[in-house]
């Protein structure tokens, strides 16, 4: 493949995948921003549910990943049928998945926050928007699966339009029920419970259109292979979400101010950081779909232009970030102590898009390989060898809400570094059956 038409295949994959992954977490911004109007309490609490809640999107975010790889793989070697029937048994897995952390997080709730460090008021609040929320457990993990499938397709653009319409419709929703209704920090979550809804029937009616799988079976051969392939996702994921809610258990036992401007500044970084994810998720479909068909060398070459974009764009962002320093934290909160202590960390917030531009690519590119078991290890050894240690630090020394932003720089450093040998190595473009 010529060096031009690789970059438009990249540029075509990546930008409206970069659109749908800015659109997501536009639901718990829309939350903060809302929330946030309604006083430090409030937004605390939001930061320690939606810290929380998070674990229902990206603990099960294997469900997106290996779905992804293994249809572009199929895809890529000439087996349709068995694509659909993939993604079938993820959903199957992702029903099963969902019913069971509902129940979890409606009964463990009072636990979960107080774990969390959230009491008093915090809590109290924190627990009727997680409640609500544990809802939508269901309907955000057949979100997950649906933008996996299409994306193993390299079809970027229906889960784009599936995303801005539910996101337009949260947007409108949740303001009506926070204000006009007066149901506060509760309308926020029955509002993003109602968008979520909506988004997972839209991906089950499209998906039986576009897949048309052969039955609705659960098949036991199938679903052993998701979890061969979940596991080691899975722990990954695990090990990352660990070390960032540490963070936020540590942000929350330094005060209400702290733990506010901490959700502030990790919402804009989480926004910023999946919207780079896009060239990711190009990795994932061009690499599954060429180590599918056995086009090894063309793996490789794409993943260096993969990684040439990936680190381009995180400069750009990060330069964009510098120049927003007082304007975007003033978007979500018009508390001053929460917006200075916001401002101490904004340089490190910016410094991440340029380290996160390499690491989320070469995330993409190794999963679409399949080198999941390199990238379990790899990313535990940065969330539990690097973040924790240094959140626990800033607990026990004083840092502050700088010490636990430092620890998020050891992180990505670290997972970078190794990432970057991985690439090197070659070793990565070996797993093509798996």
């Amino acid at each position: 493949m010529r060096l031009a038409t690789r970059d438009r295949e990249i540029v075509g994959l990546a930008l409206p995948a970069m659109a749908a992954l800015a659109a997501d977490p536009l639901l718990s911004l829309v939350d903060t921003a809302l929330v946030g109007r309604l006083g430090a309490v409030p937004l605390a609490a939001l930061g320690v549910s939606v810290a929380l809640f998070t674990l229902a999107f990206f603990g099960f975010n294997f469900l997106t990943y290996g779905t992804t790889a293994e249809v572009a793989r199929l895809h890529g070697a000439g087996r349709p049928l068995e694509a659909s029937t993939y993604a079938l048994q993820a959903l199957w897995l992702a029903v099963a998945l969902g019913v069971a952390t509902t129940v979890v997080l409606e009964a463990a709730a009072p636990v979960l926050i107080a774990a969390m460090g959230g009491t008093g008021e915090v809590a109290d609040a924190a627990q009727v928007y997680l409640r609500i929320r544990a809802l939508a457990s269901v309907p955000v993990l057949v979100v997950l699966v649906g933008h996996g499938a299409f994306r193993g397709r390299k079809d970027m653009r229906t889960p784009l339009w599936i995303t801005i319409a539910v996101n337009l419709g949260n947007a409108v929703i949740s303001w009506a029920l926070v204000y006009p209704a007066s149901l506060g920090i509760a309308g926020a979550a029955w509002g993003t419970l109602i968008a979520q809804t909506i988004g997972a029937a839209t991906f089950l009616v499209l998906g039986r259109r576009r897949f048309d799988p052969p039955d609705l079976r659960i098949e036991p051969a199938a679903m052993r292979r998701i979890a061969g392939i979940s596991r080691d996702l899975f722990l990954r994921t695990a090990a990352l979400l660990s070390g960032l809610l540490v963070s936020t258990a540590v942000a929350a036992r330094m005060g209400t101010v702290v733990v506010a401007a901490h959700q502030i500044a990790r919402e804009l970084w989480t926004m910023l950081a999946l919207v780079q994810d896009g060239f990711a998720i190009a990795g994932q479909a061009m690499i599954g779909t060429a180590l599918g068909a056995g086009l090894v060398t063309e793996a490789r070459r794409t993943a260096l232009r993969l990684v040439a974009w990936g680190t381009g764009f995180g400069i750009l962002v990060g330069l964009g970030y510098l120049a927003l320093a007082g304007v975007l934290p003033g978007v979500f909160t018009t508390d001053l102590r929460v917006l200075a202590a916001v401002g101490g960390v904004w340089g490190m917030v910016a410094l991440l898009q340029p380290i996160g531009g390499v690491v989320f690519v070469l995330d993409g590119i190794l999963m679409g390989a399949g080198d999941f078991r390199f990238l379990w290890w790899s990313t535990a050894l940065a969330s539990l060898g690097g973040l924790v240690p240094v959140c626990l630090a800033a607990l026990q020394f004083g840092w502050g809400l700088t010490g636990i932003w430092v620890g998020m720089l050891v992180m990505m450093v670290t997972r970078a570094v190794l990432t970057l040998w991985r690439l090197r190595s070659g070793r990565w473009a070996l797993v093509v059956d798996r």
